[in-house]
């Protein structure tokens, strides 16, 4: 089991941001209002849509894998700081469930970033 944690937790990544881009790309009412609320809509939603599709892709090759973590945790990392300055916990009545999945997503990130470190480059033979 413990050979296929890495994998399982990479998938569950990239599963977390390729299902959210119908959101983004579609211009979902609940998207817009996000991007909105934040002074990125539509470029910011376009964009980083984009970029998680970009993470999500990397994330399913081991060798891109730390890439695609890394990418992950500053694109999660940014809508978690949104959630905390401008947004909120609870956005239009979900109860949270947007912030605890960024949350989640940032955690399994860091286990994916941990897991295939050794294969960052110059850094990467250090550790």
């Amino acid at each position: 089991m413990k050979k296929y944690l890495p994998i399982i937790f990479r998938i569950a990544v990239a599963i977390i941001l390729i299902q959210t881009l119908r959101f983004k790309f579609t211009g979902h009412e609940d998207s817009i209002y996000i991007f909105t609320q934040v002074g990125l809509e539509p470029v910011g939603r376009i964009g980083i849509g984009i970029a998680e599709l970009v993470a999500g892709l990397l994330l399913l090759f081991r060798k891109t894998a730390w890439l695609g973590a890394v990418l992950t945790l500053g694109i999660i990392g940014g809508a978690i700081m949104m959630h905390l300055t401008i947004l909120g916990i609870d956005v239009k009545g979900d109860g949270g469930v947007l912030f605890y999945t960024a949350i989640t997503t940032f955690v399994l990130s860091l286990i994916v970033l941990y897991f295939y470190r050794k294969d960052i480059p110059i850094l990467g033979k250090k550790f």
